[in-house]
This record gives C-alpha cells, structure tokens and sequence, in this order.
C-alpha cells in the first residue's frame, strides 16, 4: 500500500520529468540562409600515393564510367525551412524557398505533366500526339499522367502560388500561350516534381532508366539532357548558345534550386517589362522568348547553378564549368546533384550533332519537333539544321 506521502513524492518526480521534457523538446525550426548547399568536389581529379581521389577544382564533373570507380556521395544536404514571420517583406527567392523547400534525399515524385489545348478524352485532341501520349503512361504505370489544358492550368497555379502573388501576377501577365506553357512547366515541377515533357513527345525507355542504377537517387535532384552541340563556325545562326539544354523534357524533385532561380527570373523580368509597358504581343515578343523563358534561360542558369559559390567550393576552383565541359559527351554526367545526358538522350533521330538513332542505348525520349506555337515555316527546327549541314 503506498502511503499518501510517497504517493505525493512520486506525482512531484512526474511532473518535474515532465517539465523537463517538454522544455528540451520544444518544437522549433530552425533559421537558414536560402542557398544551403554543402560544397561540391572538384572538376578534375587527381590520385595520391594511396591511389585515393583528390580534389582540385571547384565541381567534379563524373560520367557514368567514373561512377563504377568512384562512391557517389550526396553533393545536397537538406534545406532546412525557414521561420518567415513575413513572407511578403521577404525576397521572391526566400518566398520561393519557403514555400517549395528542397531535399535531395527525397524520391522522385510519380508525376508526368504535359500541356496541350485538349486532354486525350476530348474528341478534339490531335491524334498524331495520341501514341506519343499514351508511351508516358505506358512506361510508367503507377504514375499519375496528367494533361493539362490551358483552362485548367491557370486554377492550378493560383492553388499552388496562393502565397506568393507575383508568380501568380507574371503569369497572368504573359500574353503569348507559348510563355505560359514554358513558365507552367517550371512553375509544376518546382512545386510539384515529377517529369514534365512536351506534348510531342513519346517516351522510349521508363524515367529508371535514365540513370545508371549504380548512381543512388538520393544524390541528385534534377535530370536534364542536351538539345543542341553544334560544332560548327556558325552555330549562333542557328542556336542561342553553344550548348543548350533542352527543356521540352525534365525530371526534378521538388523545390530544386534551379527551378527556384528560373521562376524568380521570369516573374522578375515579365513584372519589370509589364511596368514598362514591353509586353504587347507582336513580333519582337515572339522572337524573343528563347530568351525570355525558354532554353537559352533554362540554359544560362543551370551554368549559373554550376559555377555559383554559394552551393559549390570555388576557392580552388582552376575554371569555372562551361560548355566545354558537355561538348561531345556521349554517356551520363554528374554536376554536383545534378545528371546531365547527351543529346541522343532526349534527341535521338535528328541526324545532326552526333546524336544517335531512336535505337541507341541511351535514347530514351522521342521529340517531333512539332513547335505548334511558332509559325509553319519556323517548325521542325531539327530537319531546318540538318538540311543546311548538307
């Protein structure tokens, strides 16, 4: 029988545990800068007396021959969210980074987003998209496949980009279809990852295919492949930058810091030119949205991402990456948590560039080359090119 006293004793013992315990694990989060990025290894490596790697540069650059030598280690850590007592007195960046956090070690989402006028239950859709569309659900069952229609698309950024209004006021801004479909696909896999991938497009080979399964995907967060490598004199007549990456075909996991950057750039910039009364539809607009929200964008800040300090260990770096780097390349390469794959990755068939054929091992996603927004005689750029190198 235990007396009144000890009874008494034992409840006070209690509640000071308690007390304790609580105060040691009061639930906080903690303050962090928006680019938290653990540094990267180097661009070149070299072997010590050990036979051990060492680094010395600022970013290792690794094919996938590199990865049956060398332990693949995460270059991301976990971005921890910050405490914003005021999201609107804060940078769209830290917006962004708040809403949308990234962590490496996460799986990619089972999403496949594509945009056209029609989804493939409407009797309008195109039926020479029709087999394209269906390969991305046959490749990967399980995923949700989803089409979105323009209709639909404006009332899913709204509930995605609620607390961040100028996202949602640059892209109600943008007159031309064709930059809302290049901001949307930015705008879903920051949110949302999965694969996003052009409505003219057919899946050959599942998205775990992509990367050697050797690579564990808990070490990179943003699949991407080469559009364009043309070595030749006169390649800025006919592409924007001498390596460009494609956009009409990208697997991410939410929240990557590239992503981010490109939302940012193109809300700030539609925002400055719609104050500045630049955003007319017309024939200058149209020419330049390569540059506005397409690949010379998309391209400029994955270098941007690449060679930034704030997520790699400059300090002995010997260059920065650049298109020398990916010229030629015809294997997987990993830039810190991202894999960059050759042009017969998301290009095969265009007989140009060294690209392979639909049949190459590492040919994994069909592209027509439809460019519906663009005039007739602008479309099927890839054959345009491939004509006047003959």
């Amino acid at each position: 029988m235990i007396s009144f006293r000890r009874a008494l004793l034992m409840a006070a013992a209690v509640l000071t545990f308690l007390y304790l315990f609580r105060s040691s694990h009061s639930p906080t989060i903690p303050d962090a800068p928006p680019l938290s990025h653990p540094k990267g290894a180097s661009l070149h490596s070299e072997t010590d007396s050990t036979g051990k790697s060492q680094s010395t540069g600022a970013i290792r650059t690794e094919s996938s021959s590199d990865w049956k030598a060398n332990p693949i280690t995460s270059s991301t850590a976990k971005e921890s969210q910050q405490r914003l007592t005021d999201l609107g007195n804060k940078s769209l960046l830290e917006q962004l980074h708040y809403q949308f956090p990234y962590d490496v070690e996460d799986k990619f989402p089972g999403y496949v987003w594509q945009t056209w006028k029609y989804t493939p239950a409407s009797g309008e859709f195109n039926e020479d998209y029709r087999l394209g569309e269906a390969s991305w659900t046959e490749k990967h069952p399980g995923f949700v496949h989803e089409v979105i229609t323009d209709q639909v698309a404006v009332h899913l950024i709204r509930h995605l980009y609620a607390a961040v209004p100028a996202v949602l006021d640059a892209y109600n801004s943008l007159p031309l279809p064709i930059l809302k479909a290049d901001f949307f696909r930015y705008l879903i896999l920051l949110a949302r990852g999965g694969i996003y991938s052009d409505i003219d497009t057919a899946a050959l080979k599942s998205a775990a295919e992509w990367v050697p399964e050797k690579v564990p995907r808990s070490t990179y967060g943003l699949v991407i492949g080469i559009e364009a490598d043309p070595d030749r004199p006169d390649w800025a007549d006919w592409y924007s930058r001498r390596i460009q990456f494609c956009q009409w075909t990208i697997q991410a996991k939410p929240g990557h810091p590239i992503l981010r950057n490109v939302v940012a750039a193109i809300t700030e910039e539609t925002l400055r030119r719609k104050k500045a009364g630049l955003l007319k539809k017309g024939e200058d607009l149209q020419k330049g949205i390569i540059e506005f929200t397409g690949p010379a964008l998309w391209t400029d800040n994955i270098f941007a991402f690449f060679n930034n300090p704030d997520y790699y260990d400059m300090t002995t770096s010997r260059r920065n990456i650049t298109w020398e780097d990916f010229t030629g390349i015809t294997e997987a390469k990993k830039v810190g948590d991202v894999i960059v794959l050759p042009i017969t990755s998301f290009s095969p068939g265009v007989k140009t560039m060294g690209a392979g054929e639909d049949d190459d091992p590492m040919a994994f996603v069909k592209h027509d080359f439809d460019g519906t927004w663009k005039p007739e005689e602008e479309r099927h750029i890839g054959e345009v090119v491939e004509s006047a190198e003959s």
